[in-house]
């Protein structure tokens, strides 16, 4: 049996990926991949493409700042990981500079404090070396930075 693979106008797949983009925020990297598994042809993306930014659907900077808003405040990410994420999305170092200004210092270091307290709550373990380490990696690799993190653990680990 063979299997039909949908084909679709360069305005039916206009109309879906406005759709697409109202829905959530997206960065141009999602677009182009979804247009792609949509079986659209090279010239076809670009005029898509151009179409969205043209209509504001597509707006980078836009996604940057939501994404690094969003990341920070539900799980809890630091600066340095939120900026690999971004990155990895090919965002632009000024849109990712600016996503990251948007996050008030006061608020960042509020959040980062109150999760410090209760990490090190949670973490079973009576050999204080071993205890900070766990306190760390769990820090590191949300991104945190590492002066806030060893500066923390020190402070709170004795």
């Amino acid at each position: 049996m063979q299997q039909s693979k949908k084909t679709y106008t360069v305005e039916e797949a206009k109309r879906k990926l406005e759709h697409y983009c109202a829905y959530q925020e997206r960065c141009h990297q999602e677009v182009v991949q979804k247009l792609t598994q949509m079986h659209m042809i090279p010239e076809a993306i670009d005029l898509i493409v151009v179409h969205l930014l043209q209509h504001n659907f597509l707006n980078e900077s836009r996604f940057a700042k939501q994404f690094a808003s969003g990341k920070f405040k539900i799980k809890h990410w630091g600066k340095n990981r939120i900026s690999f994420e971004l990155k990895k999305k090919d965002i632009s170092k000024i849109n990712i500079q600016d996503a990251l200004n948007e996050i008030e210092e006061e608020e960042y270091l509020e959040l980062f404090n109150a999760i410090a307290e209760k990490r090190v709550q949670s973490i079973k373990e009576s050999n204080i070396y071993k205890k900070k380490k766990k306190f760390a990696d769990y820090f590191l690799y949300r991104g945190w930075e590492s002066y806030l993190v060893y500066e923390k653990a020190n402070e709170l680990i004795k």
